[in-house]
């Protein structure tokens, strides 16, 4: 790593698995500080001591990012424990709502809860860090939306509704902050190894009636790598938008999927 962000502050939602979890620790290695926010303390604080093992400090906040008090509380601890500079917000808390689920299916509260959590959930950072990154004249914020954000997304109405969302709030946001010096970009990872793809490919092989390796395999034919993004992938491209590599990039919509929306 060549330590781009050296002694940047970054605050990561959705920190504690997955994606989130690469993105933390890619984010240490290139030099970052970093305050980590999930809802579950325990995978919070498995990941500080990884982040701690870079010689790199590390904030555990537990955090529901669809209450704004508690994200209130967040950002007010980020600026405590680092000097008031908050640097990159990287929005990675997320849901994917109802799998193979036809729009006059899918429940009322459950689409609620899938726009609450993506779409109120990053809003809420977004509101409550910016007021310190326009007065520092400075600031990264990297959203994860995802492909489904890009085209139609057949029996996931929830979800591409809150990833189409997400698009719009990330050019607002950069045309707001973008005199400011704050770059704001929204990065559409496709489907990525681990337990969301998993659970994604058993329940279309559920309603299909087919094997989750047939469904996984129809995912891969449609790549034009022919090779499933991880998250590793996506950790480092967020390290771009993070850094001064990208800074005359604001507004745009960046895609890691394997050539899938191609």
């Amino acid at each position: 790593m060549s330590r781009r962000l050296e002694d940047r502050i970054a605050l990561v939602t959705g920190a504690a698995k997955g994606m989130g979890h690469d993105i933390c620790v890619a984010l240490a290695r290139e030099g970052a500080h970093l305050a980590l926010a999930a809802r579950e303390v325990a995978p919070l604080a498995a990941l500080a001591k990884d982040i701690e093992k870079l010689d790199r400090r590390a904030l555990v906040q537990p955090t529901d990012v669809t209450d704004e008090g508690q994200v209130q509380q967040l950002v007010a601890a980020t600026l405590s424990a680092f000097g008031g500079r908050i640097d990159i917000l990287v929005n990675g808390a997320g849901v994917t709502g109802p799998v193979e689920t036809p729009v006059w299916q899918i429940k009322a509260e459950d689409f609620d809860h899938v726009l609450a959590v993506n779409v109120r959930g990053t809003f809420l950072p977004i509101k409550h860090v910016l007021p310190t990154m326009l007065a520092q004249r400075y600031g990264k914020i990297v959203n994860i939306s995802g492909t489904s954000g890009l085209r139609g997304y057949k029996n996931r109405a929830a979800y591409s509704s809150s990833k189409w969302a997400l698009r719009g709030l990330t050019r607002t946001v950069a045309l707001e902050a973008g005199p400011f010096n704050v770059n704001v970009n929204a990065l559409h990872p496709g489907i990525v190894v681990g337990p969301r793809m998993d659970r994604l490919c058993r329940e279309k092989a559920r309603v299909r009636n087919s094997t989750p390796e047939h469904v996984y395999q129809e995912y891969v034919d449609e790549m034009a790598l022919r090779r499933v993004t991880t998250a590793d992938d996506i950790a480092r491209a967020v390290c771009f938008l993070a850094s001064d590599d990208s800074k005359n990039m604001t507004g745009q919509s960046i895609t890691v999927d394997g050539g899938w929306d191609v």
